[in-house]
């Protein structure tokens, strides 16, 4: 792996494709995790302006302070890194008590946040004339399909998604990310207990990143240990779950005879 030469070739794009689209920066969710950190330094990179925004949501106080201390450390460095903390809670609140009871359960809640902190990217973007740049990696996006549809998921362009997670966290330390970040456990940050992306899935990014590969290049199942096919069967159930994620949504395409008068 080249990491200088990856990160030229993502800032050129996203220079570019900015260039191309008339629209006059980026903006970015900092979340506390290594994806948007290394997202957002990127993006920042391209000398463009570049909103990054802090969103919580009854968050835990560590991804709080860590969302802060990047968005500090972005705007250290690059003068055209603009901070923004918007805290979501009064809305989710507000939102939450206007559903009826029956739909809120926890997943519901949890993806309802998601989506109010992409309606709320799009907001600061719309007003800015901005991009909303995505942070989701290779195994979260075509992988296992680990986000939320038109929540994190919702987003103009994908500057980190050809990178598998290890790959990230190369990147992230030869950009010099704060060590804070790139050790804190993976958490997309959605759930009152705080809990982990591994707790979630049952398998580390690690383990998810060899099935992927194990898929690709159709590996003999025969050949694995038992914790090797349990990591398979968990990633072709997530795989198969949210393979609606990962397709153009669905048309339905009218028979020319039947649009005849």
């Amino acid at each position: 792996m080249q990491p200088q030469a990856i990160v030229d070739h993502i800032v050129q794009w996203l220079t570019e494709y900015l260039d191309q689209s008339g629209m006059q920066g980026f903006v970015v969710g900092v979340s506390g995790g290594i994806d948007s950190a290394l997202t957002s330094t990127l993006c920042a990179l391209t000398g463009k302006p570049v909103n990054a925004l802090n969103m919580p949501i009854h968050q835990a106080p560590d991804q709080v302070s860590r969302s802060a201390r990047h968005i500090d450390w972005l705007k250290d460095r690059y003068a055209n890194v603009q901070g923004l903390t918007v805290d979501l809670t009064p809305a989710f609140n507000a939102l939450q008590s206007a559903f009826p009871q029956e739909i809120q359960d926890d997943l519901s809640m949890a993806n309802t946040r998601s989506r109010l902190r992409m309606l709320t990217l799009y907001a600061v973007s719309t007003h800015h004339r901005m991009l909303v740049a995505g942070t989701g990696n290779k195994v979260e996006d075509f992988g296992v399909g680990f986000y939320t549809k038109y929540g994190d998921g919702g987003v103009d362009l994908s500057p980190i998604a050809d990178l598998m997670k290890s790959q990230v966290y190369v990147l992230a330390r030869h950009l010099g990310v704060i060590d804070e970040i790139i050790q804190a456990p993976p958490t997309d940050g959605l759930w009152s207990d705080n809990r982990s992306d591994e707790s979630q899935i049952g398998a580390s990014y690690d383990e998810l990143e060899w099935a992927m590969d194990f898929e690709n290049r159709q590996g003999r199942e025969e050949e694995l240990d038992a914790r090797q096919a349990e990591v398979l069967s968990i990633f072709r159930k997530f795989n198969r779950v949210n393979r609606h994620k990962m397709l153009p949504i669905p048309v339905c395409a009218i028979p020319a005879q039947l649009k005849r008068g």
